[in-house]
């Protein structure tokens, strides 16, 4: 018999409409309360991939529109051999990206679509976005890499190491022979812009411990990676454009395209095509067939960024729509 003194033991009990707080359901409740947070944090490297996607597009629309189709038909290479090495050229920077994460990461052969889309949005969107987007790509694929962030900035900041370095050594070995084509000004821009380029470069050398992640034998890897992609870029360019004007000798377009690897990462220098278009023209004359050919050049890459998007966004459609 209970004690008239003694409150009831139920009624210490607050009333649980889940059952216990230890108990499964409860559990069951907490967990599905995070998934909506859980969902949002796997949908942003998606989120940003489309919105980078859209921003490639509509620089690809409005570079296409501005002069690139004006360009496209105005000197048209005869010989299928210009294709051939055109295409060699536009594939060398994601065949070595790619090279290059396959020994770091056992990168599949879908990634090389990933990297094409990389250069592509680096070209027509701004400077480094491409390399975002790989970046989320490769944080979207998480049994693919465990930690993406690290290797993806060495490799960028390799590459522009690589290319500093290499603009720097043509510079000592083209400014002597080029300061006579050049008015004082300019002979004043492109030395300042190596000065900073030199001054950009230096930080990374020195605090190089701080700034990697990746070991050293491979950093130096890669690193002679980004110089072979470079040079072969350079020899591709040089013998697309004498296959184009065979009546110029291959040596002379080889100079050429050093130059216009030289101009390209000059900071200092504003239009910087048109510069290296009279550079060009005062070295081997004929104005107008180079100048056609240059527009032709840069149209194409264009109209291939255009053609490789659509084939890329119509397969992403056709696979999501079997699944």
């Amino acid at each position: 018999m209970n004690s008239p003194d003694l409150p009831h033991l139920s009624a210490t009990v607050p009333d649980l409409p889940n059952g216990d707080a230890d108990s499964p359901r409860a559990h069951a409740d907490e967990v599905g309360a995070l998934e909506p947070i859980e969902r949002i944090r796997r949908r942003w490297p998606v989120v940003i991939a489309a919105v980078l996607t859209i921003l490639m597009v509509a620089g690809l629309g409005r570079e296409l529109l501005d002069h690139g189709l004006a360009g496209l038909w105005s000197h048209v290479p005869a010989s299928p051999l210009f294709y051939i090495a055109f295409a060699l050229l536009y594939m060398s920077a994601p065949t070595f990206d790619w090279l290059i994460f396959r020994k770091l990461w056992g990168l599949p052969a879908a990634g090389l679509v990933a990297l094409v889309k990389k250069r592509i949005a680096n070209e027509v969107v701004f400077g480094y976005s491409g390399d975002a987007y790989f970046y989320v790509w490769a944080r979207a694929r998480m049994k693919m890499v465990a930690a993406p962030f690290g290797a993806v900035k060495d490799v960028t900041i390799l590459s522009a190491i690589a290319g500093n370095l290499i603009t720097l050594a043509m510079v000592l070995v083209s400014l002597p022979i080029a300061r006579g084509l050049m008015t004082p000004d300019q002979f004043k821009m492109v030395a300042g812009s190596a000065a900073i380029t030199l001054a950009i470069s230096l930080p990374f050398l020195i605090f190089s411990r701080r700034v990697f992640s990746l070991p050293k034998r491979t950093l130096w890897w890669i690193f002679n990676m980004h110089c072979a992609r470079l040079a072969f870029g350079s020899l591709m360019i040089a013998l697309a454009w004498a296959l184009a004007m065979p009546e110029v000798p291959l040596g002379m377009w080889l100079f050429l395209s050093a130059a216009r690897l030289l101009v390209s990462r000059l900071p200092l220098v504003p239009n910087k095509d048109l510069l290296f278009a009279n550079f060009a023209i005062l070295l081997i004359g004929q104005g107008e067939a180079l100048s056609d050919l240059m527009a032709f050049t840069a149209a194409l890459t264009l109209a291939i960024h255009v053609a490789l998007i659509g084939v890329f966004g119509l397969h992403t459609l056709i696979v999501r729509n079997r699944a």
